[in-house]
């Protein structure tokens, strides 16, 4: 596992753009199918925005169909970690976060398809695509 990032609430403002903050920082959520990667096709890995670490490669994306990027597996289980989210009073959720730098991403669902079952649903504001013709050079 990587080492962790811890900052102040003051410097995460300083290096993050209002909207990445709001979600990463405060576990807001973006509209769907209005952030930058939902239905994104470009080969690459998916990078926290606030850290840089890999969290999920385009291979394991697909459209569910909801307006948010949605993965069936994180590059690697220890780059994310999960919380139960209790925030609607109607249902408990599970949240992802980046295990480096505890940023909210989103949340996971066990309704996704095989071989895992599972629907990371992801902000595109907490994420950063870097292109695989990018990784290679």
């Amino acid at each position: 596992m990587c080492e962790k990032i811890i900052r102040t609430e003051e410097e995460w403002r300083k290096i993050l753009p209002q909207e990445q903050y709001h979600i990463t920082r405060e576990k807001g959520t973006e509209r769907a199918f209005t952030g930058k990667y939902w239905d994104m096709k470009t080969p690459g890995v998916y990078q926290c925005v606030a850290c840089g670490q890999d969290l999920f490669d385009s291979d394991h994306k697909f459209d569910s169909g909801t307006g948010w990027p949605s993965f069936w597996e994180p590059v690697a289980q220890e780059h994310v970690r999960t919380e139960i989210d209790r925030a609607l009073a109607d249902r408990v959720r599970t949240e992802v976060l980046c295990s480096r730098c505890d940023a909210h991403l989103g949340h996971v669902f066990k309704d996704g398809p095989a071989p895992t079952g599972l629907r990371y649903c992801i902000n595109s504001a907490a994420l950063n695509l870097v292109e695989r013709e990018e990784q290679e050079k």
